[in-house]
């Protein structure tokens, strides 16, 4: 009987020897291999995470003692021991979260899986437990790469303040986040990988003074004497100390029985400790082992034997923004790119192999690149940073501060933008076109498709005195969506066929394809329709005023929180304008949306054409001064 099956708690570990162990980390491997093959996930960093997972649930008592991940992408072992082992579903609806998650277990705590921000959760869970007095334990695992984002810094130093209040910091060191960790910090951890410890060296010196006649024992005490400047010298771990946190390591991250004693002498100190563990990402799996880009980070559906994908989508969005960087950068030598940690995924790779001295990765520190981005810009070139939409919220204020207050042409190219779906509440982009409307000057671009991804980056970049944007969504990018005409900026995606037009319909970026739906259902109920993409959503189009009062409604589609979006934004600037026309905006409600594919999310919060069209339908059966048709509550798709 597999040791896995038999395990329905941390508890069930106690019982196990270490050859035991050994034996349930295989078996965990080959379950994550055989599982996430057929879902997509986190296989890398999960594979490297194994026997220092089972260590952790064998030392401490979950869900008493909390033990917090940053990210929650590696708690994929975490779930296995917790009672959550099937993974059949993982990441899609109705099954297992790709990240810790409240709802699923009592052993989960932070669900956003933004990274560095364990840190400051252990600190707080530590002095609650301190005023409690409840003498549970508090452990935080950080990868790290997390490391390298300033928040993590910042509670460093507030956690070292107090040095009776326990907390066990555990860096998972793999020398990765997506890809190899860079910058100062990775630099300092890779010295303490590769410097014999301090504690062996003083242990071997002990045993050989000790045999020296007479100055043996006084010279070997003045060396112990002067530890701190030995210890630097021998395993600079001073960085750590400096602080007053207590180091032990490198720890062999792959070695239970060290683990384990580790971890049992940093629990019982009584103040924070540093317990640093070298591990392996995606220990165990060949082909992941050979991915030197990320070591297989993140999956789609593989081949289990091979590694290599299941079925090719196609061209995604971000490979056609990576293309066209390429171009951009062979075109102008002002154009540099930036990145927090995440070169591949952005798509700036090819850009990076081509011009290695004009990519800047950054870490994991948003708010370090937008400023740097601004330094940049004043210095006479054009940056443009790349990063994640969910990731932007980080860095807010130095994009309105420090770029846009100071004029400064930087472009920033948010990917996966919207409803991304399966990676759940923390990943949707969801909220940088109602954040970033409030920026003074900032321009922002919601391409509708492959061809204005190019032609608006490229328009982004020309802009040197204010901050751009260019966002766009995750995954397949679909067919070209061409114009017929143009109105001031915007483009003409279909024109309504009459002078007296019923419906306005603003399409913002990809739903373009569904708004074309959206007016050719209205069509049906004999509801013309003029379907426009500004291109531009910030600021809004002068032209947008004067068409919206040839209509008698105007509705916005975005895959945006329909708070302070672009539906909102325009509405605004119609009263402006003294149209007084009707305006039904469409977008996202204001709440955390659970992991799905994005049509299941879209179709649970009724952002879809038939939905849309039904609404629309109704509206303006009551400007008609009736109510909504019969034939409008059984609209249905467009099948061409």
């Amino acid at each position: 009987m597999p040791l896995l099956t038999r395990i329905r708690g941390p508890r069930d570990l106690d019982r196990l020897t270490l050859e035991e162990l050994d034996r349930l980390a295989e078996e965990i491997r080959t379950f994550l291999v055989e599982a996430v093959s057929k879902t997509g996930g986190h296989l890398g960093p999960n594979l490297g995470v194994v026997e220092l997972t089972l260590a952790l649930h064998r030392v401490f008592e979950s869900p008493k003692d909390k033990v917090l991940w940053d990210t929650g992408h590696q708690s994929y072992v975490h779930k296995l021991l917790t009672g959550r082992q099937d993974f059949s579903k993982l990441k899609m609806k109705g099954g297992l979260s790709g990240y810790p998650s409240q709802a699923e277990s009592e052993h989960d705590v932070i669900e956003n899986s933004h990274a560095s921000t364990v840190l400051g959760w252990a600190d707080g869970l530590a002095k609650a437990n301190q005023l409690r007095k409840t003498g549970d334990h508090v452990v935080a695992v950080i990868g790290d790469g997390a490391l390298t984002g300033g928040m993590a810094w910042e509670a460093l130093n507030n956690i070292a303040d107090a040095r009776d209040r326990p907390l066990v910091i555990v860096v998972n060191d793999n020398e990765r986040s997506y890809a190899p960790t860079i910058g100062g910090l990775a630099s300092h951890l890779a010295t303490l990988r590769t410097t014999d410890g301090y504690e062996r060296f003083l242990a071997r010196t002990k045993e050989l003074l000790e045999r020296t006649p007479v100055v043996g024992r006084p010279l070997y005490d003045t060396l112990h004497g002067a530890k701190k400047g030995l210890k630097d010298f021998i395993a600079p771990q001073g960085m750590f100390e400096d602080l007053g946190l207590k180091y032990v390591g490198p720890i062999d991250g792959h070695d239970i029985e060290a683990l384990e004693s580790a971890l049992t002498r940093a629990k019982g100190f009584g103040g924070p400790v540093i317990v640093h563990c070298l591990t392996e990402k995606g220990r165990g799996y060949q082909p992941a082992l050979a991915d030197e880009a990320d070591r297989f980070h993140a999956v789609g559906k593989i081949h289990p034997d091979t590694g290599l994908p299941i079925a090719s989508s196609g061209a995604d969005w971000t490979s056609v923004f990576g293309e066209e960087m390429l171009r951009i950068g062979e075109e102008r030598e002002d154009v540099v790119a930036i990145t927090a940690a995440m070169l591949q995924p952005v798509g700036l790779d090819r850009f990076a192999k081509r011009f290695p001295d004009r990519v800047y990765d950054v870490g994991i520190a948003e708010q370090h690149g937008a400023v740097s981005a601004a330094g940049l810009a004043h210095g006479g070139v054009h940056p443009v940073f790349a990063v994640y939409a969910t990731f932007l919220n980080r860095a807010f204020d130095q994009v309105l501060m420090d770029v846009a207050l100071h004029k400064c042409g930087v472009t920033f190219v948010l990917d996966r933008a919207g409803i991304t779906g399966t990676d759940g509440a923390s990943h949707n982009g969801m909220w940088d076109m109602s954040i970033l409307q409030v920026v003074p000057g900032l321009r922002l671009a919601a391409p509708r498709d492959a061809d204005q991804v190019r032609a608006q980056l490229r328009e982004a970049v020309q802009v040197t005195d204010a901050p751009t944007v260019v966002r766009f969504s995750k995954g397949a990018v679909g067919p070209a969506v061409p114009a017929v005409g143009r109105v001031g900026g915007m483009d003409v995606l279909r024109e309504p066929g009459t002078d007296t037009p019923d419906v306005l319909l603003v399409s913002v970026g990809a739903l373009a394809p569904m708004c074309l739906e959206i007016a050719a259902l209205l069509d049906r109920q004999g509801i013309s329709t003029t379907v426009v993409d500004p291109r531009w959503v910030k600021p809004v189009d002068e032209a947008m005023a004067p068409l919206a009062e040839k209509h008698r409604v105007v509705v916005t589609v975005e895959d945006n929180s329909r708070v302070g979006g672009v539906g909102s934004t325009i509405a605004q600037a119609l009263r402006d304008a003294g149209v007084d026309v009707p305006l039904r905006d469409f977008g996202i409600p204001p709440r955390f949306l659970d992991h799905a594919s994005r049509a299941e999310v879209m179709a649970e919060i009724g952002l879809t054409a038939p939905d849309i069209a039904r609404q629309v339908t109704g509206l303006v059966s009551k400007l008609d001064g009736g109510y909504a048709r019969s034939a409008a509550d059984s609209v249905e798709p467009v099948r061409d």
